[in-house]
């Protein structure tokens, strides 16, 4: 989406902080003994209160408002019976829409007490996200973004899921540019634009540079690399992005 009005600044911003503040309150509830069910319940709730529609829910028919994610599994997990646990680490996304704007978030936190490693790609993710962010300018190039992704990855002895990856979003939860790539492509030489809307999303890795599709037909996990996610929707424009999911 190319946001060119008043009336789409507002409608992003607006379903924006829907989603940021379900996604906050979440993390806030992301306890042990809690079950990824009774968290994806509660955003329901706020969905609900909010006049906002879940996206993958109501796009794509997921089993669930949100998509959680723990420990192996890396994006697109179900919520279910599965507790969570002192030291795993959880991923929330969290995505909606309202009034025909749409607006995509999600992070990875480390729940209590932790290993220092998945503390470490968690802090990665978001030094990711912030330095690919000096890139997101109208007439870069889009591969501008990955390639300082990949190379914060390298600089902190990790790297980076290659096969999940940004999107373009607005009046769709998915859209043009299809793909907003972790790492440099040297053919992706389409030039960002002004009022474009994209959904940055680092996924840094421990170890492996793909995941695979589980049997559920959703999650998508790894065999023995950890992930971790950090993602904000955002309008570009000459004066730096509009983040809308702060």
């Amino acid at each position: 989406m190319i946001a060119k009005t008043e009336a789409d600044i507002n409608g992003l911003k607006e379903i924006g902080r829907i989603v940021a503040s379900i996604r906050d309150e979440l993390v806030q509830r992301a306890l042990p003994g809690v079950t990824t069910k009774e968290l994806d319940t509660l955003a329901g709730e706020l969905f609900e209160k909010a006049g906002a529609v879940s996206a993958p829910m109501g796009e794509y028919d997921f089993p669930g408002y949100t998509c959680i994610s723990v420990n192996e599994e890396v994006a697109h997990g179900i919520p279910g019976d599965r507790i969570i646990q002192e030291g795993d680490l959880v991923n929330i996304d969290v995505s909606g829409s309202k009034n025909g704007y749409f607006a995509d978030t999600g992070i990875s936190i480390v729940v209590g007490e932790g290993d220092e490693l998945l503390t470490k790609i968690c802090e990665v993710a978001k030094l990711a996200f912030e330095e690919g962010l000096k890139k997101c300018k109208p007439g870069s190039k889009k591969s501008g973004i990955g390639k300082v992704v990949y190379q914060t990855a390298k600089q902190h002895g990790l790297t980076v899921i290659k096969n999940l990856t940004g999107h373009g979003i607005g009046r769709s939860i998915h859209e043009s540019p299809d793909y907003v790539y972790n790492y440099f492509e040297p053919w992706d030489d389409e030039l960002l634009k002004e009022g474009m809307v994209i959904a940055f999303e680092p996924f840094i890795s421990t170890l492996e540079e793909e995941v695979f599709q589980l049997d559920d037909e959703w999650t998508y996990a790894t065999e023995k690399s950890f992930v971790a996610q950090y993602e904000h929707t955002m309008i570009l424009t000459k004066e730096g992005p509009i983040i809308v999911t702060l």
